[in-house]
């Protein structure tokens, strides 16, 4: 894939890490997954995360672009998914990765439907940016960044499926917006190269730096919340153990 424009690997890249939301829909109309494993993988997940954000997207940005820029970004980043995300709360969208029958439906909340679509592109797009500018680095796509994406993605996508199929949305509108969202996802990632591949380190440190605070501020409002209520007490420790095996991931692609 190296051989192919960075714009192209990216698109590429973020598509595939996209596309694990299809992945999980998939699974729901397949077999029927206890909600315990969801929210076990969806823990796992956090952790991995959260190690691509530590290490291959804050660390390495603050390294490039300065700890001043990095601040700024991330505390921005932050701000703006809470905001975001509190808007689309009072709209429907709070329980979007929710695989039980607290999504509500149409009769329930009107425009809950395109409430949960919006909510679940607010989710995706940092994450997909993030892999694009990985990309700026010239040490070619953060693997632990879109591992972890894509392993977040497909607990998220079978949650979310399982909890429109409860509310009494069609196949035809949760594969619609996955679909869409896999798309949106490719096209973002090319985004993050092509609008800062010539940007100043500052600029792409910073840029990342939004992208990795909204990221977390998702887990901590919307991932962890929802794998706490499977897992509870054993919440922690699959943390903990994607996180250590992000690590290990990163270790062996260096």
């Amino acid at each position: 894939m190296t051989s192919l424009p960075l714009w192209l690997q990216a698109g590429l890249w973020g598509l595939l890490a996209g596309s694990a939301l299809c992945l999980g829909a998939a699974v729901t109309y397949v077999t029927a997954i206890p909600a315990r494993v969801i929210a076990g993988v969806m823990a796992f997940g956090a952790g991995v995360l959260i190690s691509a954000l530590a290490f291959d997207l804050v660390d390495e940005a603050v390294a490039s672009g300065g700890l001043v820029a990095v601040s700024v970004g991330f505390i921005g980043g932050a701000l703006a998914y809470t905001l975001a995300n509190v808007w689309l709360a009072r709209r429907g969208a709070r329980h979007r990765k929710r695989s039980g029958d607290l999504q509500p439906t149409e009769a329930d909340h009107a425009g809950s439907g395109a409430a949960l679509a919006v909510g679940a592109l607010l989710d995706g797009i940092p994450e997909s940016v993030a892999i694009g500018l990985s990309l700026l680095s010239g040490h070619g796509v953060g693997l632990v960044t879109v591992a972890a994406v894509f392993l977040s993605n497909v607990p998220e996508g079978i949650a979310s499926a399982a909890g429109m199929r409860a509310s009494g949305r069609s196949a035809r509108y949760v594969f619609g917006v996955w679909g869409g969202i896999a798309l949106i996802s490719g096209l973002s990632a090319v985004a993050g190269v092509v609008l800062f591949g010539g940007a100043s380190a500052e600029v792409t440190a910073g840029t990342t730096a939004v992208a990795a605070g909204a990221i977390l501020a998702m887990l901590a409002d919307t991932m962890v919340p929802e794998a706490t209520a499977g897992t509870h007490s054993a919440t922690g420790l699959i943390t903990a153990l994607g996180f250590l095996a992000a690590v290990a991931l990163s270790r062996l692609a260096g």
